[in-house]
């Protein structure tokens, strides 16, 4: 059983489109199962479709509007050439007075979800042999779970491809079936270990980081941007653990894992939607699958 594994990453979600789409339409993996976090799992539903192009032009064309019916910041550019948020004091406070728990809200993007994954297409997936798994983050249970395709109707399944991508205290925080529920990422940036245990013995990582660290953060400007630098480092260590149990587990089930990260950093701030910027990380993701590809054939051929 061949599984696509894409970890969470905010707008990065666009450079794992590109990856993903050299794997189905270049190399023909057929992928049996599909596991996704956060952004992640805004994808593998099209990808599970061989919905390569539909998703591609969702993920290069959205904006913040497209996420946030309450945006809790501004963007701002610093000094340097690069973006900063920083705190839209009437949102925030609007949002407050509404008895919501967090700084913003993410009504669009659940509006987003249904407009392109429609009844029609999950009723396919549902009928077909795929397996289609999302990753949430249980706050009121202290737990991760995934949530299949098989088990939900399109509703619910709705419901929980949203709440993977809810980045709190940012976007919203989801009550369902009595418990809150948040991003995936909390708990799972790398759903390695989950595929493996559903029965891949070829796994395809996309992880949307470095593999070795390029940069320090620039120092918090404001309590959103520390919160943000907080936030960065907590699923920096998550992905890393997620990495190492992943390649355990594989190595006790005779798995195979093949990694794809970002060659360089994209972005330090992925809750930033840039349209152009997207585009153009669809395009390295391609690009960077298709060199890695030729360099590993280049590698089998010398040692034969």
């Amino acid at each position: 059983m061949r599984a696509l594994v894409i970890s969470g990453g905010g707008s990065k979600g666009a450079f794992a489109g590109g990856v993903a789409q050299y794997l189905i339409e270049e190399l023909f993996h057929d992928y049996d199962l599909f596991v996704g976090t956060s952004t992640g799992s805004l994808l593998i539903s099209h990808l599970a479709l061989q919905k390569v192009e539909k998703i591609k032009e969702v993920y290069t064309s959205v904006n913040q509007n497209s996420i946030f019916n309450r945006r809790p910041f501004l963007i701002k550019k610093d000094k340097y050439g690069g973006k900063q948020i920083g705190i839209d004091h009437f949102n925030v406070l609007r949002n407050f007075l509404r008895g919501s728990k967090t700084f913003g809200e993410s009504q669009n993007l659940r509006k987003l979800i249904k407009e392109t994954f429609t009844q029609l297409e999950f009723n396919m997936l549902k009928e077909g042999s795929k397996d289609v798994v999302v990753t949430v983050s249980n706050l009121s249970l202290n737990q991760v779970e995934y949530k299949s395709i098989n088990d939900f109707n399109y509703e619910d399944f709705l419901d929980w491809i949203w709440i993977s991508c809810n980045y709190i205290p940012f976007m919203s925080m989801v009550k369902k079936d009595g418990c809150e529920y948040a991003d995936g990422g909390f708990g799972s940036m790398v759903p390695i270990e989950e595929a493996i245990n559903r029965g891949a013995t070829t796994v395809d990582v996309i992880i949307l980081e470095t593999e070795v660290t390029y940069y320090n953060r620039l120092p918090s400007k404001n309590p959103f941007s520390l919160l943000t630098n907080l936030h960065g480092f907590m699923l920096d260590r998550i992905e890393k653990q997620n990495i190492r149990i992943g390649k355990f587990v594989a190595g006790n089930h005779d798995a195979i894992i093949n990694l794809y990260y970002t060659p360089t950093v994209l972005t330090t701030n992925s809750l930033i939607f840039d349209k152009k910027m997207m585009a153009t990380w669809w395009e390295i993701g391609f690009n960077y699958a298709k060199q890695k590809n030729t360099e590993l054939n280049e590698i089998k051929v010398e040692d034969r």
